[in-house]
């Protein structure tokens, strides 16, 4: 049976924005309207108006200055190193910023993808955190986080509160160590009936999912953060300089 996708709500204004910037509407320089002539005119709540400017805030589109209000920049021109790639965005997320809901928080048995990401024998003991993460009360995503048990013992990332700081403070706490780059694998796959209860997709549905190995400068793994993304919801963008 087919159906037509409608993006979030959150989604559909970032396009829009973006519309009017690139034809003109919104010129270089100029104010963009404020959050409740935008909540008005396009009867969305505040948080999915901010979360909209937040993010075009974030792409270079638009800048904030304190007091005045938004201001215009136009389309962003390639971004360079200082762009927040998939891998660290999950890896420095705060559950307290986002709509999540904690499905579990407990010490499981390594599946092999992730023992040989995390340099452990199979089958060894870890801790997984695992959330769904919703916009507009829709499902998007499933966040993962794999540790060692050595690492997440003792620490907030096994307790069933919400975490007020990114993944990345708890393990370099921790560990010790400072995490020094991220290694990405990105795979296609069917859900699992789990999933395809959880993101309301059809078992036949098409997932994306992103592993993100985090290591430190001598190339130890310390942690792995996945996120499952529904394959007609999301899409995965990046740039960089040719040199």
């Amino acid at each position: 049976m087919s159906f037509e996708y409608t993006p979030p709500k959150y989604a559909q204004l970032i396009a829009e924005l973006e519309r009017r910037i690139d034809s003109g509407e919104y010129p270089p320089g100029s104010m963009l309207p404020s959050e409740h002539q935008l909540m008005a005119e396009f009867g969305m709540a505040r948080p999915t108006v901010v979360k909209a400017l937040g993010v075009l805030r974030d792409q270079g589109w638009i800048v904030t200055h304190q007091g005045k209000g938004r201001f215009v920049r136009g389309r962003p021109a390639i971004p360079t190193g200082q762009q927040v790639r998939t891998g660290r965005e999950l890896l420095e997320r705060k559950e307290v910023q986002v709509s999540t809901r904690l499905l579990t928080a407990e010490e499981v048995q390594a599946p092999n993808r992730i023992a040989a990401y995390l340099n452990l024998k199979p089958k060894s003991a870890v801790v997984l955190r695992r959330s769904l993460v919703e916009h507009d009360g829709e499902p998007t995503e499933i966040s993962s986080t794999w540790l060692p048990v050595e690492v997440a013992s003792g620490t907030p990332l096994t307790e069933p509160e919400e975490l007020k700081q990114g993944v990345r403070r708890y393990v370099e706490s921790a560990a010790g160590t400072s995490l020094d780059h991220i290694i990405e694998h990105v795979t296609a796959r069917n859900p699992t009936k789990e999933e395809s209860s959880l993101l309301d997709v059809k078992p036949s549905a098409a997932l994306l999912t992103v592993y993100a190995v985090a290591c430190d400068a001598t190339g130890k793994p310390w942690v792995v953060v996945e996120s499952v993304l529904p394959g007609d919801r999301h899409e995965l963008e990046d740039a960089y300089p040719i040199r």
